[in-house]
Parts: C-alpha cells; structure tokens; sequence
C-alpha cells in the first residue's frame, strides 16, 4: 500500500481495538453486561477489518499478469466491501440480537466498576486511534468536507477508519450511557436498549461503506481536477488540435486508465501523428502520475460529423 498514512491510520487502529476487545470482555465477564459483551465483539470485528485492509494492500501490490493484465489494485476496494460485511454481521447484527435477548431477559449490572473504567479508557483509546486517522486524512483531504472526502477518495481505507473510528466512539458512549441508566435505575433493560442502539448504529455506518466501495468496484472516473488537467495537457495546440472525447477509469487507488480520441492535422505524416501521441502522454503522466495506462487514438475532427453524432446522442 503506497499510502503510508492510511497504513499508519490503520495499525494505530488495529493496536487500540486489540487492547480494548480484551479489556471490554473482561469487563463483561465481571460484571454479565451485553454492552460490554457488543461492544467487545465489535472492537474484535474493528480488529479483523483492520487486518483486512492490511491484506488487501499487500495483495494489490502484486504484478500485473496475463490474466489480469491491469493488476491487482483493485483488491483494495474487494477487501474494504469485505469490512462493511463483517461490520454488517459480526458487529451489528450480533449486537442487536444481543440487546434483544437482554431486554427480554434483564438483569442488573455487576460490578459497575469493571464496564465503566474499561469504556472510559476504550474512549481514550479510540479517540488517540480517531485522531491519528484525521491527522492522516487531513493530508489528503484539502478542502474537501468530511462528507466529500469519504464520498470522493479513491484509497479507501482512511474512509473506511475514519468512519470505524466514529462509530466506536458514538458506540462507546451509547454503551456507557446504557450502563449508566441500568445502574441508576437498577433496571438492566437500559442495557439492552444501549446495546440495540450499538447494533443499529454499527449497520448503519456498514451499509453507508458497502455503498462507498461498491461505487468504487463498480470503476469510478478521475476526479473533475485530475479530469481537468488530463484535458489540458493533451492538447498542444500544434499537432494534437482537439480533444474530441475521453473516458477514465480507476485500476486502483494510484492508477488511471485514460483512454482518448484526439484530434489531429490531416496533412500529419504516420511518424508525426505517432510521436505526438508519444508527447501527449508525456505530457499526461506528468500533469497527473498515477495515468499510467494511455490509450490515444488519433482522428480527423470533422464538425459535421462531431454534430451528428451529437444528434444521435
């Protein structure tokens, strides 16, 4: 994974949400509550998607083959779909059948101490883990909102810690707010209910990851700047004269597929169209990096023809 922030975001999340899920499972078993109980299944879940971004990155890295001969740079996006799964499921979906039966069978907090010390450092945990994340994404985010970031980023995974990272925190305070109530009313349906709020929360924030990925696996264009400069840099106004049309298309987070009908003079020789067509992707790479597959095809701009195909459209 070429992006060492969104690497550093994630081992700082996986080492916070190891240490929690054992701290909160400790807490559930002295003290039987089913927050504790969600919240522990949902840091050990946080955990096993942080390993898996991880594992995705390294196997993006492999090189292309004959099979696959763009490469694996989309294995980033199949394994960040993964997580909204395992969040969906293991995280979510556990925590609502657990607040279910806690409400249907309620019993009082034991222990109070155990659950509400561990949710107190799980809060100081997450947030150094939050914070870390925002560091990182604030390098690549410039003055885009939260919302557009997690709409528009290519690397999916500081989304996918950005928005894990918040819903721990919320699901933190839900939890101690549950506890709270069941301690100061002595009735643990309170508990319960913090943790379906847990569980509905989580599959939220899952379904909202499932949508952001699948657009992504589904090929998603350059972005309107990178669009923009690509348009710009084509065209030299000597050889190359028009940009007649051109489509994008992400191979990965770092790599562009663009592919391009450019308009040339007619009186161009073979070996004159052929080296501007070299220029022009010079100059393409060097205006935006990651476009490292170009495919240009040379044409002879024609207005009417240019007019009927616009009529047909």
């Amino acid at each position: 994974m070429s992006a060492s922030g969104g690497t550093k975001a994630i081992v700082a999340a996986l080492a916070a949400n190891l240490a929690i899920a054992a701290a909160k499972f400790v807490a559930f078993l002295f003290s039987g509550s089913s927050s504790m109980l969600a919240e522990s299944v949902h840091s050990l879940a946080d955990s096993g998607n942080q390993g898996l971004l991880l594992l995705g990155g390294k196997r993006a890295q492999r090189a292309a083959t004959p099979q696959h001969p763009f490469g694996y740079g989309r294995e980033r996006y199949i394994y960040a779909f993964l997580v909204s799964i395992v969040l969906f499921s293991v995280g979510g979906m556990f925590a609502i059948y657990e607040g279910y039966e806690k409400i249907k069978h309620p019993h009082p907090v034991e222990a109070w101490y155990w659950p509400v010390g561990v949710l107190v450092f799980a809060i100081i945990a997450e947030g150094f883990s939050f914070r870390t994340a925002i560091k990182e994404s604030n390098h690549l985010r410039g003055n885009q909102s939260w919302k557009e970031f997690v709409r528009r980023a290519k690397a999916p995974e500081l989304p996918v810690v950005l928005l894990e990272d918040f819903g721990a925190l919320v699901g933190l305070v839900l939890a101690l707010g549950g506890v709270g109530l069941a301690l100061l009313t002595g009735d643990g349906i309170w508990d319960g209910i913090g943790t379906l709020c847990i569980g509905v929360l989580l599959i939220v924030i899952a379904l909202v990851l499932a949508a952001e990925t699948k657009s992504l696996l589904l090929g998603e264009s350059a972005g309107i700047e990178q669009v923009k400069q690509i348009e710009e840099a084509i065209v030299d106004g000597h050889t190359v004269t028009r940009l007649i049309h051109m489509r994008t298309l992400h191979l990965g987070p770092e790599e562009l597929l663009v592919a391009a009908k450019i308009a040339v003079r007619h009186d161009e020789t073979a070996a004159e169209v052929a080296a501007a067509i070299d220029a022009a992707e010079a100059r393409i790479r060097e205006a935006v990096p990651i476009a490292r597959v170009i495919y240009l095809e040379p044409d002879i701009y024609s207005e009417r023809a240019a007019k009927t195909k616009a009529d047909k459209a």
